[in-house]
């Protein structure tokens, strides 16, 4: 039996099931994909349309990317939540944003793309705190 991948929006409108083990699971450090997410980078599995069923409403975002591919993102219409990206330099798949899946259990990072973007603020270093939960912080002043 194929692994079976579910997710949803933050508000759970959009939720979706994708079949099998994905093509291939990326970090991306584009400027489109640190707009999309407000952080650093995104990081999404991708899979071929047919193997990814949704259901909800979906809002799209399309544009013209430098090596003139078309590239288009979906949305909730409700939330915001980024669900998917597809490019038509690569018809017939979609790649699901891994931060909606429910479990992503097996699905590691196998290569980072537009690594030449990245941001030196989007890296840890040795003297960043890490707290396991929200700390009981209140900023001073």
């Amino acid at each position: 039996m194929e692994k079976k991948y579910h997710g949803r929006c933050l508000c759970g409108e959009v939720t979706y099931v994708a079949v099998g083990p994905p093509v291939v699971v990326a970090q991306c450090h584009c400027e489109e994909c640190r707009r999309l997410s407000g952080t650093g980078h995104t990081v999404g599995a991708m899979f071929s349309s047919d193997a990814v069923f949704l259901s909800g409403k979906l809002s799209q975002f399309s544009y013209l990317s430098d090596n003139r591919s078309q590239v288009t993102k979906a949305f909730c219409a409700d939330c915001g939540s980024p669900i998917y990206g597809k490019n038509t330099r690569i018809p017939n798949h979609l790649t699901l944003s891994l931060g909606t899946m429910d479990d992503a259990e097996g699905l590691d990072i196998e290569v980072v793309i537009f690594e030449r973007d990245k941001q030196h603020w989007d890296q840890l270093g040795k003297d960043v705190i890490s707290f396991a939960t929200q700390p009981d912080w209140k900023p001073e002043g």
